[in-house]
């Protein structure tokens, strides 16, 4: 806005020690006389070597009333709390909301956040990131599809792009929402993308012809969670309006609507599917859980509910256990074949997304304090506690190679954390 021009800031201390006095001074001018008078030049700068400066009335040209509650404390003292992460990736400039590890490259991942911009960038490599240009509203989600080959990143805009991860170019724009894409799923077996959006309607398309193929209307509000079964023959959607739908992608009916007592009564947020594609486990902003067989459409399992909204849920590669997350500072890890809490893991702040280390016990919290935290699930112990962020952490991923966690934040970065020994 200045141009070349430089802004010093001068503070004076006067008779009333809460009153701050600002001095600017543009020194374009200031320059330029320099630059044609050598002998000032001189003089000038053997004035700024005589040390203080004072100032006298004529330079006060404003003053600012500063409350005694704004001014530090000679006594309090900064901790600085360990950065515990191995590679920052600081390419965005706002709030991260996004992250995604590749499943065939142990260093590739992908981001997205509220600066509208979604980067893929490699662990170690700090010289290396390639920008995901073209979405006009934050970048919501991404994902990768299964072989690797193509990653998918939805915006609140409305648009899911395609990349091809090979040559780094884009294959394909899917449109067609009328509202912000609230997640994106692949087919487990093939290149076809399932979104939920914030419009109530599900979609679905081909990437690999960047063509539509169906959408599965019926919600009555956003359409926050989702995904395809394991065997890719079922989509469940879980919604804001309260209700599980089950669905055929081929002929987009509606096989089965879960709703109504005993099932939730406030909006869902999240939903895992277990490997053999006969249950889903819902969660809901009241803090109740339910299990739903997906064959019959029926709610055969209801948890003993958080007292707060549950924000994730992720069921164990190798053990029939749910881990759920809540932002009433818990995650409990659930055996589903008993109904059980096995553990309950306490937080400083609210659960806002987990990752099992792959097939390993261990399992990954990221939470309101900006905190990383592991657990060993068969005891229920913190093992280890990452540091690094200072603001809430927003999704978390993990390497191919199970030997890097990556998590972002809203304090606009996404770091690194080795895990090897967890593995």
């Amino acid at each position: 806005m200045f141009g070349s021009a430089q802004l010093r800031v001068s503070f004076l201390t006067r008779s009333n020690p809460r009153t701050a006095v600002l001095r600017q001074d543009f020194e374009r001018d200031h320059k330029r006389k320099k630059m044609t008078n050598p002998v000032q030049d001189f003089h000038e700068e053997e004035e700024d070597d005589q040390g203080e400066v004072y100032l006298d009335e004529a330079d006060i040209i404003g003053e600012v009333d500063v409350d005694d509650e704004d001014l530090p404390d000679a006594d309090d003292e900064i901790i600085d709390e360990p950065d515990d992460s191995m590679h920052i990736f600081t390419g965005h400039t706002g709030e991260l909301y996004t992250v995604v590890c590749s499943p065939t490259d142990p260093t590739l991942v992908a981001t997205g956040g509220g600066d509208d911009r979604g980067f893929l960038w490699k662990i170690g490599q700090g010289d290396w990131a390639f920008e995901l240009q073209g979405h006009k509203d934050s970048v919501s989600s991404l994902a990768f599809s299964t072989d690797g080959q193509l990653l998918a990143s939805g915006s609140l805009d409305g648009i899911i792009q395609i990349w091809d991860i090979t040559s780094q170019n884009l294959k394909c724009t899917l449109e067609g929402p009328g509202g912000g894409i609230e997640w994106v799923r692949w087919h487990p077996r093939g290149h076809l993308v399932l979104a939920g959006t914030e419009d109530s309607i599900v979609w679905m398309w081909n990437a690999d012809k960047g063509s539509y193929l169906n959408s599965f209307s019926g919600h009555g509000g956003s359409v926050s969670c989702g995904d395809f079964t394991p065997d890719g023959k079922t989509i469940c959607t879980g919604s804001a309006d309260a209700t599980l739908r089950i669905w055929n992608p081929k002929s987009g009916e509606n096989i089965h609507v879960v709703q109504g007592h005993p099932y939730h009564t406030a909006g869902l947020t999240c939903l895992a599917i277990s490997s053999d594609s006969t249950l889903a486990v819902t969660g809901c902003e009241d803090g109740s859980i339910h299990v739903v067989n997906i064959v019959t459409g029926k709610v055969v399992s209801s948890l003993p509910s958080h007292s707060d909204s549950v924000e994730c849920i992720e069921l164990a590669p190798s053990f029939p256990w749910a881990a759920i997350g809540s932002m009433d500072n818990k995650l409990i890890i659930w055996d589903l074949q008993h109904s059980l809490a096995r553990s309950t893991c306490d937080h400083e702040d609210g659960v806002t997304c987990l990752t099992w280390l792959g097939g390993s016990r261990y399992l990954a919290t990221g939470c309101g304090d900006g905190k990383v935290r592991l657990w060993d699930s068969l005891s229920g112990d913190c093992v280890r506690t990452f540091n690094g962020h200072s603001e809430s952490i927003q999704s978390l991923s993990v390497s191919a190679n199970q030997e890097f966690l990556v998590s972002v934040s809203t304090d606009g970065t996404a770091r690194v954390f080795e895990i090897a020994e967890y593995k």
